[in-house]
């Protein structure tokens, strides 16, 4: 302290005052002076949603606007190319027999060039072996016959409209979650914008078809859960008043979310089979969300009575209702009589069952050795293919599958690549990783993350049943399935990474910055990738430039 400070503070509090502790009162003023919080961003952001207007049009136009951005990528020149790509080879032309016969039949030699020159009317009648349910190609056929088949349009617009539908049912499931507009939209705007997503709704195959039905079934999942929580507490004060036991909790039979949520794994199951397993583990989610809603209203008995009470249920509105539901969707082949093994114990020999299985009806029996043969055709499949990738690999893309190239004499190259965002994709991978590392964390400490578990079964439901089939013959593109959920877990890496406005200034501004660069990179490498996914003619040179890694090739 110089020699005025002191002669100022000894007129100030008099010549027999002690001197003052600098450092003690340095440390004092801080104790007194609030860390700052936030950011200029928070601050602005939340002067401007104090304004209900502004915040109506954030909260219905920013979804609108992922969804303007859904629409373009997935239906813009989306008859590009005029020709059967890929798989499209089976499920267009199955898709159209089925429409038109009840029942997948065979085609010529020749077929597609003529289906894609607008005489689609050359099929035989004689039935075709088809491996997967009819539902996704009801879908497909319906766009044909609303459409028609002069156009690509017509055959790709039933997948397309079910991507578009995705983006729209992931902010909804990410909004339910998180609690969080602005979270539901940068889930909704990064399937909008990635490759994966935008390939599978512009070429006609299955695989978006259970993409969307499994999650439509795990958002009802997410409804049922809140509406069981709401019943707990009115049933636990009328039981306590009437003076009757509470210690095993209530059996709830009437569930309508999970009702509907039958309905919706059965669509899935009735796309592709890997629907069941989306059935099975979010079955198995249902009852745990349930012992842990019962544990929190302090039942006492409340994993026992969730599992041996509530469990068998659950079980009852959940399967038979799924399996009703497949099943009618097979209503073409048991109305027709030329489907495959439609008689088969009838005209083909078939020994009909006997014993406490006889009374089965013979449609019944025939259909049932059809899908004995389709399950015995996929564990065998073992044929190799140029664009198969072992599932070891899927979360690290390391082989995509091309459904399309084509490259001219000017130097000219037409692609179509399924293959992901790769800075969505790795970042994704690596918040699965994150998620299960916080579910884990917060089980040892008694903190139940629900949202994270919920987010971790559908990645489980989606992808961990395909260790089982490593030695069979799968692509890349089967990630489909579950890559909402790899979105939803991106999401909440995202939000854990920009952190909260209570949070301190510093880390609160590093956070949004690191934020908002890894979503600049994003729109930036998907806008790159665009021409890839649409089939752009671009120079062969650009085209090349795509091929990070050699086995992308």
């Amino acid at each position: 302290m110089d020699a005025r400070a002191e002669e100022f503070e000894r007129a100030v509090r008099g010549p027999d005052a002690p001197p003052i502790d600098e450092d003690a009162a340095i440390a004092h003023a801080a104790e007194r002076t609030p860390t700052p919080t936030g950011s200029r961003l928070d601050r602005w952001w939340t002067r401007t949603m104090s304004d209900p207007r502004a915040r109506r049009a954030w909260e219905w136009g920013a979804p609108a606007v992922v969804m303007a951005v859904a629409a373009a990528t997935r239906l813009i020149a989306l008859d590009h190319p005029h020709e059967i790509v890929f798989d499209e080879t089976y499920y267009v032309k199955d898709a159209y027999t089925l429409w038109h016969l009840g029942y997948e039949s065979r085609w010529p030699d020749g077929a597609n060039d003529s289906f894609a020159a607008g005489d689609p009317d050359v099929y035989l009648t004689d039935p075709s072996f088809v491996v997967h349910p009819p539902l996704g190609k009801w879908i497909i056929g319906a766009g044909m016959a609303i459409f028609g088949t002069d156009s690509a349009f017509g055959w790709r617009i039933g997948i397309a409209v079910l991507g578009i539908l995705l983006v729209a049912l992931t902010m909804l499931v990410a909004k339910r979650l998180f609690g969080s507009t602005t979270l539901a939209v940068v889930a909704g705007g990064l399937i909008a914008i990635d490759g994966n997503a935008i390939v599978l709704s512009r070429v006609s195959i299955l695989d978006t078809g259970v993409a969307f039905f499994s999650l439509l079934g795990a958002y009802f999942v997410l409804l049922d859960r809140s509406w069981a929580k709401r019943r707990l507490a009115p049933w636990l004060e009328k039981r306590t008043a009437a003076g009757r036991p509470t210690d095993w909790g209530p059996v709830l039979w009437w569930r309508p979310w999970l009702l509907a949520a039958a309905v919706a794994f059965g669509c899935a199951i009735s796309v592709k089979w890997s629907g069941l397993y989306f059935l099975a583990i979010f079955g198995i989610y249902t009852v745990v969300s349930d012992a842990f809603l019962r544990k929190r209203a302090g039942i006492a008995f409340w994993g026992t009575g969730a599992v041996l009470r509530q469990g068998p249920v659950s079980a009852l509105l959940l399967v038979p209702l799924a399996l009703a539901v497949h099943l009618t969707t097979w209503l073409g082949w048991f109305l027709s009589d030329g489907g495959y093994y439609r008689h088969w114990i009838e005209q083909q020999g078939g020994t009909p069952a006997t014993g406490w299985l006889a009374w089965v009806p013979y449609d019944l029996q025939n259909w049932w050795h059809y899908q004995l043969a389709i399950n015995g055709y996929h564990l065998g499949e073992h044929s190799p293919h140029p664009y198969q990738a072992n599932p070891l690999t899927w979360l690290f893309l390391v082989r995509p599958t091309s459904m399309y190239y084509r490259a001219d004499d000017q130097g000219t190259v037409q692609a179509i690549l399924d293959i992901a965002n790769p800075i969505l994709w790795w970042g994704a991978t690596a918040a699965v990783v994150f998620l299960l590392v916080r579910v884990i964390r917060g089980l040892i400490r008694g903190r139940a993350v629900w949202s994270d578990a919920f987010i971790l079964a559908g990645m489980a439901a989606g992808y961990l049943p395909w260790m089982l089939y490593l030695g069979r013959t799968v692509f890349q593109f089967y990630t489909i399935a579950f890559e909402p959920f790899m979105v939803l877990a991106l999401t909440a890496a995202i939000a854990a990474v920009a952190g909260r406005a209570s949070d301190p200034t510093p880390r609160r501004v590093a956070g949004l910055a690191t934020a908002g660069a890894y979503l600049g990179l994003v729109v930036l490498v998907s806008a790159y990738f665009l021409p890839m996914w649409t089939g752009m003619p671009i120079p062969h040179w650009f085209a090349y430039s795509h091929y990070w890694l050699r086995s992308w090739i």
